[in-house]
């Protein structure tokens, strides 16, 4: 099975691939006109958010039954037509929860502690220690809209800190969240007494 790599991939991806047995051709950067020609003749293709396959790129396919996307979303592949000719379509929605939740928690920090400013402050040689204290988040309440897979990532490092927890997502029962340990809302703000409802 041929497969082509238009997007940067880690090179254990690709070795992961090559010792399957899989004959593993990496183009990336090619524009849509060159990627049409180099498509043909190739039985699946993996792709990240570079590169693009319209309905006109799966048409030009000639061999493609399999397109995967290293990544969370499907929305630079047009699923109908793939769809139409038979091709197989997957993506890797749990490819980089972890590391979204945990840089969800560091921009948290980084936040609360001031860290950006306090950094640029003492790279210009000055020492404002007060100006910068910050606060704790412990204690604190986090609002979450949509309880996904992030979501409930970032919803379990945040108690972890002690924070509590406040959602919002329509698709949840309220018998999850308690499992979760998390209190489902409407709204999050409040103006002039009124809510300003999130659905």
């Amino acid at each position: 099975m041929k497969v082509l790599i238009s997007d940067n991939l880690s090179p254990e991806g690709i070795e992961i691939l090559k010792s399957a047995g899989f004959e593993v051709v990496v183009k990336t950067g090619l524009k849509p006109e060159e990627l049409a020609k180099e498509i043909k003749g190739y039985d699946g293709i993996i792709i990240r958010s570079g590169t693009k396959l319209t309905s006109e790129l799966i048409q030009a396919a000639d061999k493609l039954k399999v397109i995967g996307r290293a990544g969370v979303g499907l929305d630079n592949v047009d699923l109908e037509t793939a769809t139409k000719k038979g091709i197989i379509v997957m993506n890797s929605p749990s490819g980089n929860t972890i590391s979204t939740a945990e840089h969800t928690m560091a921009l948290i920090l980084s936040l609360s502690r001031n860290i950006p400013q306090a950094d640029t402050s003492i790279r210009k040689g000055k020492w404002e220690r007060k100006k910068f204290k910050g606060v704790e988040i412990y204690g604190k309440v986090l609002g979450i809209v949509g309880l996904g897979r992030i979501g409930r990532e970032v919803a379990r490092r945040a108690m972890g800190f002690g924070m509590r927890v406040i959602a919002y997502d329509p698709y949840l029962s309220e018998e999850t969240a308690r499992k979760l340990e998390i209190e489902l809302v409407e709204c999050f703000l409040r103006k002039n007494s009124r809510c300003l409802n999130l659905a």
